[in-house]
């Protein structure tokens, strides 16, 4: 059964890191950890001999970080997610314009 630490600073192996996050909330497999741990954008860790240890304070965080806006609705996303077709080429027009008047 796994446990949610109480103290930020106690430090877990990869499945209990893994069975701590998704009992706190945050699905979260072994093997996900083992992956962000070799490529990069996971949590924090640390050696303790062969194994990856982790303190549960940065599990914590690294997991809120990963959390999206509050929303009540799929359309919320999708129009968070949309954006214009011609708002970079405005943007990248009126900055080529002020360089071509500058020079």
């Amino acid at each position: 059964m796994a446990i949610i630490p109480i103290d930020p600073e106690t430090m877990l192996l990869r499945s209990d890191a893994a069975a701590a996050l998704t009992k706190a909330g945050y699905p979260t497999a072994p093997a996900t950890l083992a992956t962000l741990a070799s490529r990069g954008g996971g949590p924090v860790y640390r050696r303790y001999g062969s194994r990856a240890i982790y303190r549960w304070g940065d599990l914590r965080e690294w997991a809120q970080s990963r959390l999206g806006a509050p929303m009540r609705s799929t359309s919320e996303a999708d129009a968070r997610d949309t954006v214009s077709p011609d708002a970079g080429v405005s943007q990248a027009t009126g900055s080529s314009q002020r360089q071509q008047a500058d020079a």
